[in-house]
């Protein structure tokens, strides 16, 4: 095991899966010297060289569209955009060219690229540089979504990610890059999509979340806990392909489930797991699913208004309080 960060732990699995596979690189917007706006390519370009490690220029619908040939072409592009908030300026590379290719040539084309980059509050980046967007990309028949919450699972899901024949969506978060945990030194070391994860075991409320939240959630199962209530918390990892059978035997056991994200809450992925949730174990529930997400308003720059938008863990707490005293 070594001790990464986030940040760290991205950059060890681009550098290990370059060195294994010669079709894998990287491009995006100064991911050569400066190794994005985030560092998490830094100095690779002085062992692969700036072909392997590739400038673009500011256009988020060129480097899909080039990596989405190069996936075409037999490449491994690993292509990254500085925001989530730009990929619309990709829309139709991403939603109709990359989501589809596979499907319009009866599976018989390969697209083996991923798409990364990072969302989220924490830095007070304003409305067009915070918002999380995860949820609209699971909406689009064809891609999947992977959505770490750790250095390890940052380093065990993008490995998978690189090595799928499939394009995924690789959701960072930025307040997590300097995060630390141990990761498996092994360049084999992958978590397979569609598998959560349960972060803490409890009997009287499931919590799930994804990316910063998970922390946050597990925040709140402490603050549980001192007044006797025991929450299980849960990681789906992945949001396409996801879990559904592991957030139902949970609820099966605690017969409330509390689902909470940084995206907003209208349309939020949340809804779809309290959706199919509600379907799968409706006898079991106690109380009736919730679903908390940030609210309807662009993302403010004032930190403490940024904080008044997204979920608290007080809100999470009193969430779980209002679903067993109920």
């Amino acid at each position: 095991m070594a001790k990464l960060t986030y940040a760290q732990a991205i950059r060890k699995v681009i550098q290990e899966e370059m060195r294994r596979d010669e079709t894998v690189f990287v491009m995006g917007e100064d991911v050569e010297k400066l190794g994005g706006v985030f560092g998490t390519t830094r100095d690779l370009y002085k062992e692969f060289g700036t072909d392997r490690i590739r400038n673009t220029p500011i256009s988020e619908s060129a480097i899909v569209g080039a990596a989405l040939g190069a996936a075409c072409a037999g490449m491994r592009p690993v292509a990254e955009l500085m925001y989530w908030d730009f990929a619309f300026v990709a829309a139709d590379q991403i939603f109709n060219q990359m989501a589809k290719t596979r499907y319009v040539f009866g599976g018989n084309a390969k697209i083996p690229m991923v798409l990364r980059s990072q969302q989220g509050t924490g830095r007070g980046n304003a409305a067009t540089h915070s918002q999380s967007l995860e949820s609209i990309f699971m909406h689009i028949p064809g891609l999947k979504v992977a959505c770490p919450s750790t250095p390890a699972e940052a380093a065990g899901l993008l490995r998978t990610a690189i090595r799928d024949d499939n394009p995924v969506c690789f959701f960072e978060h930025k307040a997590l890059y300097i995060t630390k945990g141990e990761v498996p030194d092994d360049p084999e070391f992958m978590i397979p999509f569609g598998k959560a994860d349960v972060k803490r075991e409890g009997t009287d409320v499931t919590i799930v979340a994804n990316l910063l939240y998970v922390g946050r959630a597990l925040e709140a199962a402490d603050e549980l806990a001192k007044g006797g209530i025991s929450a299980e918390v849960i990681d789906p990892r992945t949001l396409v392909p996801f879990d559904y059978d592991t957030i139902a035997d949970s609820v099966k056991k605690t017969g409330r489930l509390v689902v909470v994200h940084e995206a907003h809450q209208t349309n939020g992925w949340g809804a779809q797991v309290v959706s199919q949730a509600g379907q799968m174990v409706f006898p079991y529930l106690d109380a009736a699913p919730v679903h908390i997400g940030a609210k309807a308003c662009p993302l403010p720059f004032n930190p403490g208004l940024e904080a008044a938008v997204i979920p608290s863990v007080k809100e999470i707490v009193d969430a779980c309080k209002a679903a067993c005293y109920r």
